[in-house]
């Protein structure tokens, strides 16, 4: 029997122990304040440029030589009305103000989402040696569509370039909110502020943390829960946590980091050809062509068979 849930009587009283939360906790709450992006807009924009990035893997299916450039020409323009809208929300945040005297941040949107789009067939570039990195790199890949396909560190990974252009250009909250959501989708977490270099590519991808100020070269490759992270968080006189400088490590060309290593420290640096066994906890460097590791736990065997 169908039961029709009702608060009736209690509904007032709900109410003010809300009201009364909201005033006690000004944080958690956004009031006729500043402009916010919205996030399922982003989420929205992310699957379009994923169309845009990898056409005929996402979206429409049907795509050939005859009908891409129409194709792109349809989705270029959507991409571009919602994108320049987020862009705009995220500049008026950035300035504190819910409105737009004159239109001077609805241009600066306007020209900031032309610039994106215009990077995209460089971000392409890369993001095909990415690919490329990972089928090279896992024997188990049968070929590069499945790569693209399944892999949630390609997923990451492309999400974290586009973000991290938008990030290079200035624009606050959406480049944050892209790879967060791509952190939730795929469990990597790679900041839009990293810095990293081609052919770049995580193995099993769960549990991968890549902090803000990380540097990456060329052809390096992670394995699943590796954390490239801060050594401490020094304050002021204040006790407010200093922000803006060098936190994290960084990583030279052809290096390996297998599983649940953790580097940490903004001084810290793996030279080019080195390698990170797994669960090595590292806090100084590593010279090139060099091997860091942990030691190898004792490992003991009993057959149940026999009495100890």
């Amino acid at each position: 029997m169908f039961y029709e849930f009702r608060l009736g009587e209690k509904l007032p009283g709900l109410v003010e122990k809300m009201m009364k939360s909201y005033e006690q906790e000004p944080k958690t709450r956004h009031l006729g304040e500043r402009v916010l992006p919205d996030r399922r807009e982003i989420v929205h924009i992310i699957r379009l440029l994923l169309e845009l990035i990898y056409p005929g893997f996402y979206g429409r299916q049907d795509l050939n030589e005859h009908n891409l450039a129409y194709h792109v020409g349809e989705l270029l323009p959507r991409v571009g009305v919602r994108l320049h809208r987020q862009i705009h929300c995220c500049l008026c945040y950035k300035e504190g103000t819910t409105g737009d005297r004159g239109g001077r941040l609805r241009e600066r949107a306007a020209e900031l989402t032309l610039a994106f789009l215009e990077r995209i067939p460089e971000i392409r570039e890369r993001l095909a040696e990415d690919v490329q990195a990972a089928y090279d790199g896992d024997p188990a890949a049968l070929n590069t569509d499945e790569v693209i396909l399944s892999y949630p560190g390609v997923l990451a990974i492309t999400i974290y370039r586009l973000a991290h252009e938008l990030h290079e250009m200035g624009i606050p909250l959406m480049p944050r909110m892209m790879t967060e959501y791509a952190h939730a989708a795929t469990g990597v977490d790679i900041h839009p502020g990293a810095k990293i270099g081609r052919a770049f590519f995580i193995d099993h991808a769960t549990g991968v943390v890549i902090g803000e100020t990380t540097e990456i070269g060329n052809n390096v490759k992670l394995y699943q829960g590796v954390t490239l992270g801060a050594l401490s968080f020094p304050k002021d006189e204040r006790g407010r946590l200093i922000r803006g400088y060098k936190r994290h490590p960084t990583v030279r060309d052809r290096v390996t980091i297998y599983a649940n290593a953790t580097v940490l420290g903004g001084e810290t640096e793996l030279g080019e050809d080195s390698v990170v066994g797994a669960s090595a906890f590292l806090t100084r460097s590593v010279p090139a062509g060099c091997t860091a590791g942990a030691e190898q736990p004792e490992v003991r065997i009993r057959n149940k068979a026999k009495p100890a």
